[in-house]
């Protein structure tokens, strides 16, 4: 339908940004894991490094507004 449709473009937009942050500004290229388990977690990883680097920018600004 037209509304899926709708729906399906702005997921891919939401997340487009965040894996291009994490390709161009993160130096994140490729994945080096073989095995669907194994790619997994190295999506995991540095999903979890790319939120702690969010984390802790956020932090600093409260921080600095304080």
């Amino acid at each position: 339908s037209i509304q899926g449709a709708l729906l399906r473009m702005n997921r891919s937009i939401q997340s487009e940004g965040t894996f291009g942050i994490m390709k161009n500004n993160r130096w994140y290229k490729r994945i080096v894991r073989k095995g669907m388990e194994q790619v997994r977690l190295e999506i995991f990883l540095v999903s979890i490094g790319h939120n702690l680097y969010k984390y802790h920018n956020k932090r600093l600004r409260l921080k600095k507004a304080a």
